[in-house]
């Protein structure tokens, strides 16, 4: 047993989740044991892992329902947590780490003496770009822009490539699973930033194998996934109310101008957009789902 779970959450991306095991698999320099939520994939997921589950070289786990991003860290830490693990290195199932990704992290983690609430990695796409959805935040409005560092202090981060010491875990309490998607990640690193130091680590550096490096908003979101905004909008709002007056802001001018742009911008469903805004808007203000702990 190794000091360091890696936590991969997975549905029904088999194909994508071999080549993020495989890399994972070949890490130098450091060493990590693989936990893997299955969030009850229906595409063969678990058949085509069987090999890597029956040699031990995967921890397998099926949640028996789909709970999400956010329902599956949740999962995935308390059963790595029970097991013993010292460290979570989360990460979705399309991420690509580099041979060395998770070293750099400890290599961060003895220089700052443990010190520290989270780690992130950088996390790039495709074409050698910094992905755009990954970009860890310095305040509230403002992103990171500094990769020279040896770490860079940063507010709010991705699960992609999270590394968190089970110790800080069992302060903060776990992620929260009603999230289910959109901001989960954002919410429980923040709630770790206001109590401690955290950092992003440049050397320790990612591949997020997304479709594609572009952010896409509502106004141009095709009505079938609407339901995903309802979630985001939500979410966010709990997230930012908990800033002060300064979050609640922030994030009433974040909403003023996603319903301008489908405005401007909205080829259909204009009204029902805006509708979709506004009711998860207010929605962000009732939603207190309850932390849960170790």
């Amino acid at each position: 047993m190794k000091d360091v779970a890696a936590i991969v959450v997975t549905y029904n991306r088999k194909d994508l989740l071999k080549e993020c095991l495989r890399r994972l698999m070949e890490q130098r320099g450091a060493e990590c044991d693989i936990v893997l939520i299955d969030n009850a994939s229906t595409d063969g997921t678990y058949d085509e892992l069987l090999p890597l589950i029956n040699e031990k070289k995967i921890i397998y786990f099926n949640t028996e329902k789909n709970l999400g991003g956010a329902g599956g860290f949740q999962y995935g830490i308390i059963k790595a947590a029970a097991l013993g693990y010292k460290y979570a290195w989360l990460m979705d199932d399309d991420t690509y780490v580099k041979r060395d990704s998770l070293e750099k992290l400890l290599s961060a983690d003895k220089r700052l003496n443990g010190n520290y609430g989270f780690l992130s990695s950088v996390a790039y796409w495709k074409d050698g770009s910094i992905c755009n959805m990954n970009r860890q935040k310095i305040s509230l409005k403002e992103k990171v822009s500094d990769y020279r560092s040896a770490e860079v202090p940063v507010i709010m981060a991705t699960f992609v490539s999270f590394f968190v010491k089970m110790d800080v875990v069992k302060k903060v309490g776990l992620p929260i699973k009603e999230f289910f998607i959109w901001s989960d990640d954002l919410e429980y690193t923040r709630r770790i930033s206001r109590q401690m130091p955290c950092y992003m680590i440049p050397e320790s550096k990612v591949l997020h194998y997304m479709g594609s490096n572009n952010k896409v908003g509502i106004e141009s979101e095709s009505e079938d996934r609407l339901w995903r905004y309802e979630l985001v909008y939500r979410n966010e709002m709990y997230l930012y109310r908990r800033e002060g007056i300064k979050g609640q802001f922030y994030m009433f001018s974040r909403v003023c101008f996603h319903i301008l742009k489908v405005l401007l911008k909205a080829k259909e469903s204009k009204l029902k957009k805006i509708k979709v805004i506004l009711k998860s808007f207010k929605a962000g203000f009732k939603f207190k789902p309850e932390i849960e702990y170790l």
